[in-house]
């Protein structure tokens, strides 16, 4: 068995990496590399651990071929591309609740900072001055705090505001009305928020819609003299409007712990205002949160890379490892039947049709249907897996549409394919044998309308007949002839004397010329072999 290498790339806690080791992975740790060097450290790996400096660029993932998995020991995700690691089959993994704590904890040290300029006044103090009147602060009693995003780390500065006596109004498109009764918050639109606020904290990702959220528009809005606190992302406020409101007075001070560029010029104008004070980013540099999302992180990536279990993904639905024993059975034959159709079909692919029944109707059938498309299209793309399969299968013009039924006979199939091509459509289905604790095996139980049972692994000879006398024993005399063993043999007919359709299990693959003699056999209408 190969040995599974894991390569971390940024400054990460080696206590929270324990997980990883202890499967048995091959951990290396190499951070600030360039990035030729990191290519060449990366070329064996299946797994990225990464913080927030090494971007993880399509380019990148490109001279990658064995990478599975990369996972963010944090909160944003922004350094990765995302979209591009989805289309290659790599799962992007965060720790969502890793810096929840921390982040609000600096927000509020900021905060505060802020109201009664703590570093200034320090600053002040250490090169010899006494400057009591200069420094005159302002008390959070009373005042508005404005919050633009109201995830984890939104609540919990709202949560430790309100014990300030501080009133907090917010803005979240995604918050319910009913939500917002429970938090005790005003939820109001944004230019209200920006229009209250005497101090105003973002806690959003920087995405399209969110870059320069807060830009000279939005301080046009605003009450002069009010304040601004951001640990979230750099590029959420407009730093060039940010500089001109503290110039004008509507801004009377400014506390950053993120930038656009990091580390920001010296020269940066914002750095040179006495009304700004700044950290390194250190939203998330605890000792328990560096140890909290290493530790979250590795532990996905173990599971993942051991299991197939999903959380903490980003790019693909989570599914846990309860749910992942359930539903493996079901996976497993999924993916079988997708193979299965692929080879059947001789043109592309316009529709895909799955029907479940019985008990998956009560699970999760997600992973089931992307592994059927991962196994239909794995010949289309050599990384395609349960992670881009609904992507590709869109890029290809492949509408993807399910159905459930909740009561069926048991005679039913727990899952019916049908693949649909501008020259036909192939139908397949399969189920499930076995109960309870005992191994659950899947069969292919109907191949084009015609009633067959057999195991979708190894060497098939798929074959459609005329229902004549004399055709097995013909079939078996060329199968031996050409030296290959017949290991199982079904056969599925709807009328007698009508077509037939064999599935034959066989321990070798025929050769062409066995093939091309099955094929010029009067009463035989197709043979095709299918490996599985």
């Amino acid at each position: 068995m190969n040995e599974i290498k894991i390569f971390i790339a940024d400054e990460v806690s080696d206590s929270g990496l324990e997980p990883l080791r202890a499967a048995g992975f091959l951990v290396e740790k190499r951070p600030g590399l360039s990035h030729d060097d990191l290519v060449a450290a990366l070329r064996d790996c299946e797994g990225l651990v990464v913080r927030s400096e090494t971007k993880v660029t399509a380019n990148l993932m490109d001279n990658l071929p064995k990478l599975r998995v990369v996972g963010r020991a944090g909160v944003g995700v922004d350094n990765i591309d995302v979209p591009a690691a989805t289309v290659r089959g790599i799962v992007v993994m965060n720790a969502p609740d890793g810096n929840t704590i921390t982040t609000a904890e600096h927000t509020m040290a900021l905060l505060i900072s802020l109201a009664r300029r703590v570093p200034q006044a320090n600053s002040s103090l250490r090169s010899g001055q006494w400057e009591r009147k200069r420094f005159i602060g302002v008390e959070l009693q009373g005042k508005t705090l404005g919050i633009v995003g109201l995830g984890r780390i939104g609540r919990a500065v709202a949560s430790r505001a309100r014990a300030f006596g501080m009133n907090i109004v917010a803005y979240d498109p995604f918050i319910a009305p009913e939500q917002s009764r429970d938090l005790e918050i005003d939820v109001v639109p944004l230019a209200e928020v920006f229009s209250r606020a005497d101090f105003l904290t973002v806690h959003t990702p920087l995405t399209a819609e969110t870059r320069s959220i807060v830009d000279r528009e939005a301080f046009a809005k605003m009450k002069r003299g009010m304040r601004i606190i951001n640990c979230a992302r750099g590029g959420l406020v407009d730093e060039e409007a940010l500089y001109e409101a503290i110039k004008s007075g509507i801004v009377a001070g400014a506390a950053l712990d993120v930038f656009t560029r990091e580390p920001p010029p010296a020269d940066h104008p914002l750095l040179g205002l006495d009304e700004v004070i700044a950290t390194p980013h250190l939203g998330a540099s605890t000792t328990e949160a560096q140890e909290g999302v290493a530790l979250t992180v590795a532990e996905q990536m173990r599971d993942y890379l051991l299991t197939g279990a999903l959380r903490g993904a980003v790019n693909v639905p989570s599914l846990g490892a309860k749910e992942l024993h359930a539903l493996q059975p079901y996976i497993a034959l999924a993916e079988s039947l997708g193979r299965f159709q692929a080879q059947l079909v001789d043109a592309a692919v316009k529709e895909v049709r799955i029907e479940y029944a019985g008990e998956i109707v009560d699970l999760n059938a997600a992973p089931v249907t992307r592994s059927f498309l991962a196994g239909l299209l794995r010949d289309i793309s050599a990384r395609v897996n349960a992670v881009n399969a609904f992507l590709i299968a869109e890029e290809r013009g492949i509408n993807v549409t399910t159905s459930y039924l909740r009561a069926v006979a048991d005679s039913v199939p727990a899952l019916r394919t049908q693949v649909i091509t501008s020259q036909g459509e192939h139908s397949l289905a399969g189920t499930l044998f076995g109960y309870g604790e005992q191994a659950r095996e899947g069969r292919i139980t109907e191949i084009n309308g015609f009633h067959v049972e057999a195991i979708p692994h190894g060497h098939m000879l798929v074959m459609r007949n005329r229902d004549v006398p004399g055709v097995i024993g013909r079939v078996g005399t060329i199968l031996g002839e050409g030296g290959v063993n017949i290991s199982r043999f079904q056969l599925g007919r709807r009328e007698r004397g009508g077509e037939a359709m064999a599935v034959i299990e066989v321990d070798a693959p025929l050769s062409d010329e066995a093939l091309e003699q099955l094929r010029s056999l009067e009463p035989v209408i197709s043979a095709r072999q299918i490996e599985l």
